[in-house]
C-alpha cells in the first residue's frame, strides 16, 4: 500500500452545491517526486468568492478547467500506476474536508474511490504518537532536517497551491517518521 498526501481547494463548503477548484497529491516516499495536480471546472453556478480567492484563481479561470470526469479518470489511473501494493491510503491535514471532496468527486464522476471509505489525519497520527492531544505539528512542513540515512530534507512553505501544500504535509510526515512515528513507506 502507498500513502498519498492530498490537499484540496474549493470554491465553497458544500459538496455538490459548490465545486472543487484544484487538488494536489503526492505519494509519500523519501523523494516526494511523485505528484499529481488536478484542476476541475465548476459543477454549479453557486460559489463563495472568498473561498475561490484562496485558490488564486478567478471564476473565469476556474470555468476554463477540465471536466471533473476526465480529471478523476486521470487521477484514478495515476494512483493505479504509482501505488506500490495493496489499497492506497489517503492522508490529509484536514481529512474531514480534503478526503470528503476527493471521495465525492471520485464516486460522482467515476463510480468508485480507490482510497475506499477511510483516511488518516496527520494531526491525529502525531498526537497519538506523542500521546498529547494538543501537540502542534504544522511547523514541520518547513523544517529542514537530515534523516537517519543522512539525506537532507528541505521543507515547503504553505502557499495554498495544493501540490505545494501536499508536499509540505508529506515533508512533515517524513519528519515524524524520522522522529520515530511507525509509518512504513
Amino acid at each position: 500500500m502507498s500513502f498519498y498526501v492530498i490537499d484540496v481547494e474549493s470554491d465553497g463548503q458544500i459538496l455538490g452545491r459548490n465545486s472543487l477548484v484544484c487538488f494536489g497529491a503526492v505519494r509519500l516516499d523519501n523523494e516526494l517526486q511523485t505528484t499529481f495536480y488536478g484542476k476541475t471546472r465548476p459543477i454549479s453556478e453557486e460559489y463563495d468568492g472568498e473561498a475561490l480567492a484562496v485558490s488564486g484563481f478567478s471564476r473565469s479561470e476556474h470555468e476554463s478547467f477540465d471536466d471533473p470526469k476526465l480529471v478523476f479518470e486521470r487521477f484514478g489511473e495515476w494512483i493505479e500506476e504509482t501505488n506500490l501494493k495493496g489499497r492506497p491510503i489517503l492522508i490529509a491535514d484536514n481529512n474531514g474536508y480534503d478526503a470528503s471532496w476527493i471521495n465525492w468527486y471520485f464516486l460522482t464522476y467515476s463510480g468508485t474511490n480507490p482510497f475506499g471509505y477511510s483516511s488518516r489525519r496527520i494531526s491525529d497520527l502525531w498526537c497519538g504518537f506523542k500521546n498529547d492531544t494538543k501537540i502542534q505539528w504544522k511547523w514541520m512542513r518547513s523544517q529542514e532536517f537530515t534523516d537517519k540515512d543522512g539525506r537532507l530534507h528541505t521543507g515547503f512553505p504553505h502557499t495554498h497551491n495544493p501540490v505545494e501544500d501536499a508536499l509540505g504535509n508529506a515533508h512533515a510526515l517524513l519528519y515524524m517518521i524520522n522522529e520515530g512515528l511507525n509509518l512504513k513507506l
